[in-house]
């Protein structure tokens, strides 16, 4: 394990120092500081000869990759560039730009050019799709979608599930806004891909989306530098479930700007939601809003100017999909259209210092309107605009206000009211789409803020915008600047600490302890006095006199402070800030505003007496820079839990004009923002750390199964160096691993991994293939048990039908045995039967010849005995059906008419019913009407014609079958009756 910590299993080239007599200090192999160079070889001429041969070959490095300039473009990766200068990363960047390449990756960053001008098929929803289903899209040309499609991945990331935050960067005016609402667009069509719940899912997507063009007409503004500039900060999390499908979203928000309502800096306008109303409003509107088409406010200046972002019918449409009803937008146009009439009131001087101040020309019918719609009392208004109230022990004392007070209090009231109706909006949409905390386990946060400015005039709110950027630059330095290289360090890598610029001393300058900008500030707003801008600027001389980072104008007139940011001085006027850092709201305004008629004005301010007792006592002020801080601190805390993805977004040229490329402007922001810096950490360094456990968890399985024993020993080096080995093997087959390669792909640590991206990737693809062949041993062997199981059941199942069918058959044998025994016993008691009655005919018949000779009985013996001679009768002979005996058994054709009555009678109609009518040989007529003789005693004498080629009693002596319509006639009948 000591080998391995000591060396590296592929070599790393060697980062040489950058400026190291500027007091920069290079680490050797051992991991401890040298001296400067010139102490370190003891001989001053040689060190200068050494830096004249370097400074000579990297100029003749840096003129032979200046001379191919036509292949420039085609450098998708900064780190690739060599020698990395800011000539060169400005050559390439300059080169992309003119080939309408916009983004390019810089190491660990992604550096986006503004183009200034719509490229509607660079954001496509088919580009999303190929992003989204590439398998590696770090492969495909750089785009913001590869850093949104890496942070969605990273989600449930390879090694652990860990929450991502993309944090979009720039000075006002590089297009930060536009790549946030890319980075949505994304995320909103890839995350709700699923058609589960397509309802909810199209639901959240479009709540999310339209939240964009709400929050900007309420918070954007056109500024000297950016035509949509974004006068608030915002941090927005997408909320993933357990799938990585987006269920929601929330908003969180950073010090409006709400001065702009009342004050606009020359060429610059007012939010956009006010010029929204004045050019998108029917004249419906017009009149509930009392705004005439020629009237002017002074609150909206250069209202001729026409922007893309000028469209209300987008914003309504976006507020109604966010569930804003009718009536809630109703009152929300007519609280900005009386903020807008509020500021045509204007004051003229009081003519004796005791007295309140006037109105000036039509501001009595402005105050009317403001009046009407806010629903306030109009003389209510005018009060508290012209007279404060002074709390006095247990009395309040109205004091007339001066003229400038009176526009003070006047403007206060519209910041107040705005600044309540834009917390209420953002409240609003995130009840509208955020979701249950049950129902979302992973965010991707999305953090949007203002870029860094300076103007002439710089006041607080410049101040709070730059700290910000200040704050974030900080974090980019602490996480890829700074850690990276200490980490390097601490693991054992062979690295020398490569210059850059920190911000700490600014950072310390503005927010530091005990004494430092803020906490100044903060304390003189806490004194009961009067402020005093100079007494001010002399304390922060005396105070901050030490810091290096800030500076003054002897020679200006103005009380101000200059402050070297990381991306620029900028001077500060101390006039009026500390009036803005106490932010006062006068309670007789929160009164007033609280009896409005209007329900959603009166809502605003229902908690408004709790904050202005609140107010009063000198110890419980709550400053405006102290709100920021806290809230930054917030946001830090998040960024800190979070996988940071940083995206710089470069301004090309001042003046905003389409695919043009100014390198002043150009080379200022990439030393600001350390992008040299970065790319040669990211080209010398591993921008991929996995602690040892985790990499065995997931890469563990490329190797063989020895490594679960090695697992358990504290050589977890040597259980590393294995996977690698069988990765780099199957990877290039005619190699053969060594520590001693001249590799720059891994390094094992103490206890860490570092790769590169590149040999993630390898890693990765034969972790995917171990694993699809380890499935497939397990389909296989998952296949033949399933296969033996279906055998044994269906061996099973044959055996258990062949048992029920043997005793299903045995059942019905033993069945058809007994009906055969019970139909054999009637068989032959039938027949015994008919032998008897054939005997008993017979014997019938040899009396009947005997007496012959009695003629004369003759009609009586037949009516009695029912017999006839049948010779003697030379029409069909009527006789009786039953028992016809055997004397008709061999007929050969006869017609015969039987007479029956009762049983007998039922017997012959079923006895005509069998017998066959279709040859029409011979006839059976019933008569139960007529008389006739019952049966034939004789024998037949003489010749007899026959009509019945065959004899019922054919069939009496067959025996019965199973199926009963074998049996017909006679038989059958004989049969039933039996």
């Amino acid at each position: 394990m000591a080998n391995v910590k000591q060396k590296p299993l592929f070599r790393s080239k060697e980062v040489s120092t950058v400026n190291s007599s500027d007091g920069t200090f290079s680490l050797e192999k051992s991991g401890k500081p040298n001296r400067p160079q010139e102490k370190v070889n003891g001989v001053k001429n040689k060190a200068n000869g050494l830096g004249k041969s370097l400074n000579d070959s990297l100029e003749g490095d840096l003129r032979d990759f200046l001379i191919n300039e036509a292949e420039l473009h085609t450098y998708d990766d900064l780190t690739k560039v060599n020698p990395v200068t800011p000539s060169t990363v400005l050559k390439c960047l300059q080169a992309r730009y003119s080939a309408k390449v916009f983004y390019t990756h810089a190491g660990c960053t992604l550096v986006a050019l503004n183009p200034f001008q719509p490229i509607p098929h660079l954001y496509s929803l088919d580009v999303m799709r190929e992003y989204h289903s590439a398998p590696q899209p770090q492969e495909f040309k750089p785009h913001i979608f590869i850093v949104a499609e890496e942070a969605y991945r990273n989600v449930q990331g390879q090694v652990e599930p860990t929450n991502q935050s993309l944090v979009v960067s720039g000075e006002s005016g590089a297009g930060k806004t536009w790549t946030s609402r890319c980075l949505m667009k994304y995320y909103a069509t890839v995350a709700t891909s699923s058609q589960r719940c397509q309802d909810t899912v199209e639901r959240i997507e479009k709540r999310v989306l339209d939240s964009n063009p709400v929050m900007e007409a309420f918070g954007n503004a056109c500024t000297l530098r950016n035509n949509n500039s974004s006068r608030f900060g915002k941090y927005i999390q997408l909320q993933l479930n357990s799938s990585q499908l987006l269920v929601g979203a929330s908003v969180q928000t950073y010090l409006l700007e709400k001065t702009r309502v009342a004050f606009q800096a020359p060429n610059e306008r007012n939010f956009h939601i006010f010029y929204q109303m004045m050019k998108g409003a029917t004249e419906q509107q017009r009149l509930e809003w009392r705004l005439p088409l020629e009237q002017d406010f002074v609150w909206l200046p250069h209202a001729e100017k026409t922007l893309e972002e000028d469209c209300l019918q987008e914003t309504v449409e976006a507020m109604i999909s966010l569930g804003i009803d009718e009536g809630k937008r109703a009152q929300l146009f007519k609280i900005l259209a009386g903020l807008l009439q509020l500021g045509n009131v204007d004051f003229s001087p009081a003519p004796e210092e005791a007295q309140p101040c006037d109105l000036n020309g039509q501001s009595k019918g402005f105050l009317q309107k403001a009046a009407d719609l806010l629903q306030v009392s109009l003389d209510e208004l005018q009060s508290c605009l012209i007279v404060r109230t002074l709390r006095a022990g247990k009395q309040n004392i109205l004091k007339p206000c001066s003229q400038s007070e009176c526009g003070i209090r006047r403007d206060c009231l519209a910041k107040v009211i705005y600044a309540q109706l834009f917390d209420w909006l953002v409240t609003f949409i995130n009840n509208s789409m955020s979701a249950d905390s049950s129902m979302w386990c992973n965010f991707i946060g999305l953090l949007d803020v203002y870029g860094f400015e300076c103007f002439l005039l710089n006041n607080l709110e410049q101040l709070c915008i730059n700290y910000a950027n200040e704050k974030l630059q900080q974090h980019f330095v602490a996480h890829y600047l700074k850690a990276q290289q200490e980490e390097y360090v601490s693991e054992g890598l062979q690295w020398s600490f490569i210059r850059y610029q920190d911000n700490q001393g600014c950072l310390d300058l503005i927010e530091g302890s005990p004494s430092s900008i803020i906490s100044l500030l903060n304390e003189e707003c806490r004194l009961n006095r009067a402020s005093d801008a100079k007494k001010f600027r002399v304390r922060l001389e005396k105070e901050l006199s030490d810091n290096a980072n800030i500076s003054w104008d002897k020679f200006s007139k103005e009380p101000h402070f200059t402050v070297a940011h990381y991306a620029g001085r900028v001077s500060y006027q101390i006039e009026g800030m500390m009036e803005k850092n106490k932010d006062p709201v006068p309670p007789e305004l929160i009164c007033l505003l609280q009896k409005s008629q209007d329900s959603l004005l009166n809502s605003l301010f229902a908690d408004g007496d709790r904050e202005s007792e609140g107010s009063r006592g000198h110890s419980k002020v709550v400053t405006v820079v102290s709100k920021f801080k806290n809230s930054l601190e917030s946001l830090m805390k998040i960024l800190h839990s979070t996988t940071p993805h940083y995206t710089r977004c470069i301004k090309p040229n001042p003046d905003c004009r389409p695919l043009t490329f100014q390198k002043e402007e150009v080379i200022a922001q990439l030393e600001a923002c350390g992008i040299v810096e970065t790319i040669n950490i990211s080209a010398a360094g591993f921008p991929i750390r996995i602690p040892n456990d985790s990499f065995f968890q997931r890469y563990g399985l490329i190797a063989n199964n020895r490594l679960a024993a090695k697992k358990k020993s504290p050589e977890m080096g040597s259980v590393v160096e294995d996977v690698l080995s069988v990765v780099i093997k199957k990877h290039s087959p005619n190699s053969t691993f060594s520590p001693d390669d001249n590799n720059n792909m891994v390094h094992c640590g103490r206890t860490k991994v570092f790769l590169t991206h590149s040999l993630l990737e390898i890693l990765e693809e034969h972790r995917n293939r171990v694993r699809s062949q380890k499935a497939f041993s397990i389909q296989c062997c998952w296949r033949r048990h399933q296969q033996r199981q279906r055998f044994l059941r269906t061996q099973a199942a044959t055996c258990i039908q062949a048992g029920v069918r043997s005793w299903r058959v045995r059942r019905e044998i033993k069945k058809w045995h007994k009906a055969v025994s019970v139909i054999q016993t009637k068989w032959r008691r039938w027949r015994a039967w008919m032998d008897a009655l054939a005997e008993a005919e017979l014997d019938d018949a040899e009396d009947l010849v005997e007496e012959e000779a009695e003629a004369s009985l003759m009609p009586n013996l037949l009516k009695e005995r029912g017999s006839v001679q049948l010779c003697s009768v030379p029409e069909p002979v009527p006789v009786r059906g039953w028992p016809v005996g055997l004397a008709m058994a061999s007929a050969p054709s006869i017609t015969v008419s039987l007479t029956a009555s009762g049983f007998q009678r039922i017997m012959s109609i079923m006895t005509c019913i069998n017998i066959p009518f279709r040859h029409g040989q011979y006839k059976v007529k019933t008569n139960q009407f007529d008389q006739g003789v019952a049966s034939i005693r004789a024998q037949p004498r003489g010749s007899i014609k026959m009509h019945l080629q065959r004899s019922p009693l054919l069939y009496a002596d067959m025996h019965p079958a199973h199926k009963t319509e074998v049996v017909t006639g006679f038989n059958q009948i004989l049969l039933e009756r039996d």
